[in-house]
């Protein structure tokens, strides 16, 4: 993406820190280099790592390298360029298929969240070529199946900046496509004209048009309790494995701020967040609008390794939801919510997803078994959001 080149660690100045709250993996060959440094240093590497798990050591959820101004000693005492592989490159992340990488920053990290948040252009993807050897072997890799993945996401792009749309209604138009897909692939016909005429339909009738005639209203047979259906998620959000106690608090702040005092008082607040934001519904709505870029950049594309083209997109919608939902709970704390808070609640929440795969697989099984995220009805939970102020 085009802020990747541009971003720049803060060090020290971090209001947070990269190396702690989750297992930092290190390459073969910098494990081969730390099992040859002598002294001390040498003895502290080799008590600081699980060998047989090629990993940093934790405690208390900390890098064994982490000291008390959040700063590395192994950096300090060793250079940077003694960085494994994750530490070097964090947050710049990339995502592997054959003959492609695809390069972004994290949204983990603190100062790559500004940045993706400051950004108030279009999300732009930089295409270049280069003379790299492909190294990784991708055994049986559906270059078909890839194609149209990317095709999909492209029509999924422009459909998310599309700003004469609300964010919901965008949201909602992500999981119908993607739903559709799903069904064209799971019925073998993905590749069949039936298909092609869907996509082209989808861009006639969706891309450019702007707000759609009671697109903001669900049909009345979908009508659901989005109180009802939060709080399932919220149950489910909590089923997670924490890397970080924050987090943890974070969601039981909102649990009580949003829905304690039942299905009408939570209704009540979110018409008076409604109100609230009537000013502000553009800034809302470009946030909404790269975070679902990021997430779908980051994501959509990985179903080429396991079919789960439905639950990637549900994967991209559901964070956006809940920041979205958090900054409802922090605006009833204070009155109001900042760019600030903004940032500080996706990169906590996406820390939680990013970095643990075990959190990844278990949002997507949950994705594909659970009834709240069927298309349907988690259509009609975002589209109630649309009914406020």
């Amino acid at each position: 993406t085009d802020d990747y080149d541009t971003f720049a660690c803060i060090a020290g100045r971090c209001p947070d820190t990269c190396c702690a709250g989750w297992q930092i993996l290190i390459d073969e060959e910098s494990l081969e280099r730390y099992g040859k440094v002598k002294g001390e240093f040498g003895i502290r590497l080799l008590n600081s790592i699980d060998w047989a798990e090629g990993a940093f050591e934790q405690y208390h959820g900390r890098c064994s390298f982490l000291n008390r101004e959040n700063l590395c000693d192994l950096y300090q005492e060793l250079g940077e360029e003694a960085l494994c592989e994750t530490c070097r490159n964090y947050p710049r992340h990339t995502e592997e298929y054959e003959g492609i990488r695809e390069y972004s920053l994290s949204l983990s990290c603190p100062v790559a969240a500004e940045q993706i948040l400051g950004n108030w252009g279009k999300y732009r993807i930089v295409e270049t070529q280069d003379e790299q050897e492909e190294t990784e072997d991708f055994e049986e890799f559906d270059f078909l199946l890839f194609g149209k993945l990317e095709e999909v996401r492209d029509l999924l792009f422009q459909t998310v900046q599309d700003r004469g749309l609300a964010i919901e209604e965008r949201m909602v138009l992500v999981l119908k496509l993607a739903q559709c897909m799903q069904e064209s692939l799971d019925g073998q016909v993905l590749f069949e004209t039936d298909f092609q005429e869907k996509l082209e339909t989808f861009r006639r009738e969706t891309v450019g048009k702007g707000r759609r005639k009671n697109s903001e209203q669900p049909a009345q047979a979908l009508r659901t309790s989005r109180y009802q259906q939060m709080c399932a998620m919220l149950e489910d959000f909590q089923k997670l494995e924490v890397l970080r106690e924050e987090w943890s608090g974070l969601l039981s702040d909102t649990r009580n701020r949003l829905y304690d005092k039942g299905e009408a008082g939570y209704q009540e607040i979110r018409e008076q967040f409604g109100t609230g934001l009537a000013g502000r519904r553009e800034e809302w709505d470009r946030y909404g609008e790269q975070l679902l870029m990021f997430f779908l950049y980051t994501y959509f594309c990985g179903a080429v390794y396991d079919d789960r083209i439905y639950s990637k997109a549900v994967l991209s919608v559901f964070p956006v939801l809940w920041i979205q939902e958090i900054l409802c709970g922090i605006w009833l704390e204070q009155g109001d919510f900042s760019f600030q808070d903004v940032v500080r609640t996706a990169y906590q929440c996406a820390r939680e997803i990013e970095h643990s795969d075990d959190n990844l697989n278990l949002l997507e099984e949950l994705f594909e078994r659970k009834e709240p995220y069927q298309q349907d009805k988690l259509s009609a939970c975002i589209l109630e959001e649309r009914r406020l102020p």
